[in-house]
């Protein structure tokens, strides 16, 4: 697969002379690229967000989707390298996506994580163990909200977007966390104080996945309180992330 197709950027980057930090956001299982349109417009004055397209999806609808979390780390990883611009990179995932990050981050060693409305890695994502076919599948993209019920009822897009949803839920299903080197850097942990899946004991447990600090942030509704609270969370995400270091020669 292409590297190049695996990030996209919506909003104009600050002066790349500044070598800005780089937020690269990772969607949820059946997420795309545009769910962080939002949050990119509100932080393009502070970093040069970039987000994960997974294949099977929008413009890459006509790539085989990837099952496994491990691989789309992997293949993240190898599209950031030619991606970077000298400055700090931080790490921004949203349910599936957030165990995508951890991934990536053991890997590229970023200065931030943020993990947001996801349990732990080593307590596993209970919530899906139960969907065994296309029925429960839909039913609990139902329940978690953040979809287009239209799209849900109409079979035509069904055909499109279901090849996507069934790997996305194998891959959070048969994921399994394994023992190693964690991120140094600080952990950032967001979550909606409604959402079922995420309850206080399995986000706390994040703080053994970081040799850092971890710091936790709680926000009204469920599992997608981002949408809600996007302006709230980029205020958070722009006072927190780091700067780059001018006196550090670009690699």
């Amino acid at each position: 697969m292409n590297p190049k197709s695996w990030l996209r950027s919506f909003h104009a980057a600050p002066d790349p002379a500044s070598r800005p930090v780089q937020l690269v956001c990772f969607p949820h299982a059946g997420g795309s690229a545009s769910y962080f349109v939002p949050l990119s417009a509100r932080l393009s004055g502070v970093a040069e967000v970039l987000a994960v397209q997974y294949p099977g999806r929008q413009d890459r609808w006509y790539e085989p989707a990837i099952d496994d979390l491990g691989e789309l780390a992997e293949h993240v990883v190898r599209a950031l390298a030619p991606a970077r611009n000298g400055g700090p990179l931080a790490l921004f995932g949203h349910s599936m996506g957030a165990l995508v990050a951890y991934e990536a981050a053991r890997q590229v060693a970023p200065t931030r994580l943020y993990v947001s409305g996801c349990p732990a890695p080593s307590q596993g994502v209970g919530a899906t163990k139960a969907v065994r076919d296309d029925a429960a599948l839909l039913a609990d993209v139902r329940r978690l909200g953040g979809t287009d019920t239209a799209l849900l009822s109409d079979p035509a897009m069904l055909e499109v977007i279901l090849p996507a949803l069934r790997a996305d839920y194998h891959a959070v299903r048969s994921y399994e966390w394994r023992a190693g080197s964690e991120p140094s850097c600080p952990v950032r942990v967001l979550t909606g104080n409604r959402d079922a899946g995420t309850p206080p004991h399995v986000m706390r447990d994040w703080e053994k996945h970081t040799t850092g600090e971890c710091r936790f942030h709680e926000y009204e509704g469920g599992h997608f309180y981002l949408s809600e609270h996007t302006r709230r969370v980029a205020d958070l995400l722009a006072g927190d992330l780091p700067v780059a270091d001018l006196a550090r020669p670009v690699n």
